[in-house]
């Protein structure tokens, strides 16, 4: 018996519901992401022991973690926002939001410990954008955590802002770097960085 039979609640009622509820449909939205991501792109033999993170710990960020030549990788995934998007004859451009879901104390790479909503540099490995809203496809952007842009805010202190990424990130479709439509040159790289570390 699946959950809707359970509940007694019916396919047509729950699209109402979701098309009620903006926050029901971005929390639902957001699951079904990570859903597609793991099928379209880690189901792939290259990729072990993928599991989905635990929401509730604080001191590691990402969605989704898995092995990827004997280095573990954390995913952060993120989807743009449905109001932020603009589209030319040549291009789409669109907005995501790339911050932690509340303020909370974090340790910087230099050791200074803040308290922001703001990401971290280096506090994953791999960005995966869903880009659903572009074109009603499901297509992702990749990027690596430490070529994502840094705050632009001048309420951030520099020596900090340059350890921090932006809490909102422009993307356009045809992608643009830092962006990438695969992951695994990314990965490579990753894997490779880790490797060296002592």
């Amino acid at each position: 018996m699946g959950v809707l039979e359970r509940w007694q609640v019916t396919s047509d009622e729950l699209d109402e519901m979701i098309s009620r509820s903006p926050s029901l449909r971005g929390l639902i939205f957001g699951y079904v992401s990570e859903h597609k991501l793991r099928k379209l792109w880690f189901s792939d033999k290259r990729v072990s022991n993928l599991h989905k993170s635990d929401n509730h710990d604080r001191a590691r960020k990402g969605d989704l973690t898995f092995n990827y030549k004997g280095v573990e990788i954390t995913v952060e995934v993120k989807s743009l926002q449905n109001a932020l998007h603009t589209r030319s004859r040549r291009h789409v451009q669109g907005k995501f939001q790339c911050d932690a879901s509340d303020r909370r104390q974090v340790e910087l790479p230099d050791g200074h410990r803040i308290e922001t909503t703001c990401l971290v540099v280096g506090e994953f490995d791999l960005l995966a954008v869903n880009l659903f809203e572009f074109r009603q496809e499901w297509q992702f952007a990749f990027a690596r955590n430490k070529d994502l842009p840094a705050p632009a805010s001048a309420s951030t202190p520099r020596s900090s802002g340059e350890q921090l990424l932006a809490t909102l990130i422009d993307v356009t479709w045809p992608l643009k770097p830092p962006f990438e439509p695969e992951p695994f040159r990314l990965l490579d790289e990753i894997a490779a960085e880790n490797q060296k570390r002592p």
